[in-house]
């Protein structure tokens, strides 16, 4: 007889395939193609285990990765936010805390609520691993944007003080890489891919 556990973990495997359909508004780098929710989290584990020596402060780059990996997942129900999105506030929701518990709830109960907990952490955005993984997830589509000659800057009317104010965080998990990332964020302007207001 198959351990019930195992079942519940197959259920959730099989759910969570459903994050290769969500398209995000960023395109792969030097592309027109969209890049869809698998790829991102998968890009950003990468990023974390290449580029975490740069980070502030020591970190569980176990965790780190889970993070990352798992913090999208939400999208399933929720549907992708775009960051710079005017109508719908790009934070935490009562939708996607509800997609999280129902979704991570599939799993035997200590994994669910290990991975809620992991969720949390993210979103809340206080603990070093947490100021690390954001920092990931604010760096891909700034690279993305600029191989893109200015990509959904462009396409959306986004302006430079914007893209600066939503990225600034990434100083709170690496100054290092946030002086990189306000460079490549200053030449964009000077490219005259990122409009100043």
């Amino acid at each position: 007889m198959t351990p019930e556990n195992l079942l519940k973990q197959i259920a959730f495997i099989k759910e969570i395939d459903k994050i290769k359909y969500i398209q995000r508004k960023t395109k792969l780098f030097n592309s027109d193609r969209n890049e869809n929710d698998a790829e991102h989290s998968w890009h950003l584990a990468m990023m974390a285990i290449v580029l975490a020596e740069h980070a502030n402060a020591s970190l569980d780059l176990l965790k780190v990765v889970k993070m990352v990996l798992i913090h999208d997942i939400v999208e399933i129900d929720a549907g992708d936010t775009f960051i710079y999105d005017t109508q719908k506030n790009h934070s935490n929701t009562e939708e996607e805390l509800a997609a999280a518990k129902r979704i991570f709830g599939m799993l035997p109960k200590e994994q669910a609520e290990e991975l809620i907990a992991v969720w949390e952490e993210f979103e809340a955005g206080e603990t070093n691993e947490a100021k690390f993984a954001r920092t990931m997830d604010r760096l891909e589509p700034l690279l993305q944007n600029t191989s893109n000659n200015g990509g959904t800057w462009n396409e959306f009317g986004v302006s430079y003080d914007k893209v600066h104010a939503k990225k600034s965080i990434m100083k709170e998990g690496s100054e290092t890489i946030w002086s990189y990332a306000e460079g490549l964020i200053n030449d964009s302007v000077e490219k005259g891919i990122l409009k100043k207001d």
